[in-house]
């Protein structure tokens, strides 16, 4: 593969891309920038547009040499092209919520840092010192679109200050004390100071001068809503049958978790009641945070030795996967880090605490198969050492979220069918977030396209909390962080159902197409082996298996 005309001009991609982004440089562990932040100024920005031309005219002038090479320059097209397009219309410039932005960016990268390097101090101390640049560089190029009309929404400006706001009072402080305990190195803690001090500034003009001229209506239109649905998955969708097949989801998933419910608390009036009883129930809740990442430990080492040779061959070298407390002012979601390209640096899930002590174990079963094994990092990880079939661009530059978070609903689906939620209670906590993923459908593209809800009324913040809350039994704090994650996400949250729906077509083809000759661990190696790609080549991809 790295012989090939298509992944030399794609690692060259790489190797220009990892100079212009300092940050992501960190994420795949590549060393020689840890001291340095992204330029997010429209220069910045442009830079990296122009690789994406450049690389995108060079590879369509190839022709491929075998299949995987094939493969490699459909992926590259599609994905540039998305990319560019979004990039072109400013609308990756203008989109930003608490999940992705250059304020997380910058807050995360300090958590992937290895701190045993005996020069990491020193590139902690210069990286802090530039958040301030950073930060200007990204004001500059707001100023730059709302000078040309275009602005993020008002909700998730302030959300950002919010944020913002949390990081300026000791968020630097901390990641200083991180890397010295001792709390002796004064050029470390003013750097931090200076760090927080910036925070405060951005959060700011934020609010006074960007939030008065951003958008006071939340969704985006069923216009731009196509384009970043279409980037997330990878797929043309109809969003009319999307939409109405996301309600008969939900409806279906509500239907098995009156089932469950029984089981549990018989005299049960609400779905809602039944949830908020197994957050209080000891059989189902965790306390402590230590007693927490404890659990999770165990638990992702257990998945592992249940599911190798069996459903799959999961590779030694892919065997860890960390756990680690979210940084406060992260959303409220669960997330994952993939490894360092070199795999010194595990991949790593994350758990954000909310500021709560007692954990309801009865939700977190699922989402830990869906974030750890089989889930995302079983298949993130698999892409990373498959050097012989996928080249560095794929391996470490691709995510579609149709098929990786698709990936991970399905591993949850998998675990279901292999019995692991038997207990009524982790039954439920996997219904509950099947049932989320049904309502993103329903509320994501109702709220940002103008649909009606079921009162007749177009989807709204508060009719979306109302949904996700009783429905597909959020606790409040989670259903209004998602809500606003999903209003500044367009098309995002739909990739998960969408995906797993697409997974599962895929499987069911096959088991049709091949009758005795399917067998279910080789169609995942398949899949996964296939690599990162949009749902549309990931179905045509799948239909060309034989079985092998």
């Amino acid at each position: 593969m790295s012989n090939t005309p298509i992944s030399k001009i794609l690692d060259n991609f790489m190797e220009e891309g990892i100079k212009l982004t300092p940050i992501g440089a960190t994420m795949l562990g590549v060393p020689g920038l840890d001291d340095q932040l992204d330029d997010f100024s429209m220069v910045g920005q442009e830079k990296q547009a122009d690789l994406a031309r450049r690389t995108l005219s060079a590879i369509q002038a190839e022709t491929p040499v075998n299949e995987f090479d094939r493969i490699a320059r459909d992926v590259a097209v599609e994905r540039l092209s998305s990319e560019l397009k979004l990039s072109e219309t400013l609308e990756s410039n203008i989109l930003f919520n608490l999940i992705a932005s250059p304020v997380t960016r910058v807050r995360q990268v300090f958590e992937m840092m290895n701190k045993d390097n005996p020069e990491t101090i020193s590139n902690v101390v210069k990286r802090l010192n530039a958040i301030q640049g950073a930060f200007a560089g990204w004001k500059s190029s707001l100023e730059f679109a709302a000078e040309k009309g275009k602005v993020n929404s008002r909700r998730q400006v302030l959300a950002t200050v919010g944020q913002l706001e949390t990081f300026s009072k000791g968020a630097f402080t901390a990641v200083a004390s991180k890397f010295d305990g001792t709390g002796k190195n004064e050029e470390l803690l003013n750097a931090a100071k200076n760090a927080e001090k910036a925070c405060g500034e951005l959060a700011i003009w934020l609010r006074d001068s960007y939030a008065p001229k951003s958008a006071p209506q939340d969704g985006v239109g069923e216009e731009r809503y196509k384009m970043w649905a279409r980037h997330f998955t990878g797929a043309d969708l109809d969003l009319r049958d999307t939409y109405e097949w996301g309600i008969d989801q939900l409806n279906t998933i509500n239907e098995r978790m009156w089932v469950a419910a029984k089981k549990l608390y018989p005299d049960a009036k609400t779905l809602r009641e039944v949830a908020d009883r197994l957050d209080n129930d000891p059989r189902y809740t965790v306390e402590g945070e230590e007693e927490l990442l404890k659990r999770l430990r165990e638990f992702i080492a257990k998945a592992v030795e249940r599911l190798d040779g069996k459903e799959f061959d999961i590779d030694p070298r892919i065997k860890n996967c960390e756990a680690r407390l979210a940084p406060e002012g992260s959303a409220s979601a669960a997330y994952y880090m993939g490894p360092s390209e070199d795999l010194s640096r595990p991949g790593t899930t994350w758990f954000p605490t909310m500021g709560r002590k007692v954990f309801g174990w009865w939700n977190i079963v699922s989402t830990w198969y869906h974030e750890a094994v089989p889930g995302h990092h079983l298949q993130v990880a698999t892409t990373k050492i498959n050097t012989d079939r996928l080249n560095r661009f794929q391996r470490n530059r691709v995510w579609v979220s149709g098929y990786g978070e698709g990936w991970a609903l399905y591993a949850e689906r998998l675990m279901d069918e292999l019995g692991a939620f038997e207990d009524p209670g982790y039954e439920m906590g996997y219904l509950s977030a099947q049932g989320l993923r049904a309502a993103r459908i329903v509320v994501d593209i109702g709220m940002h396209c103008g649909y009606k809800d079921f009162n007749g009324e177009v989807w709204n913040a508060e009719s979306a909390f109302k949904l996700l809350h009783e429905r597909a039994l959020l606790d409040e704090i989670s259903a209004r962080s998602e809500v606003d994650r999903y209003l500044g996400w367009p098309g995002q949250a739909i990739s998960y159902k969408v995906g797993e729906r697409f997974w599962m077509e895929c499987r069911e083809s096959a088991k049709q197409r091949l009758g005795a000759k399917f067998e279910l661990k080789k169609f995942h190696s398949f899949a996964l082996n296939l690599g990162p790609m949009g749902l549309d080549p990931f179905k045509r991809e799948m239909a060309l298996w034989d079985g092998n």
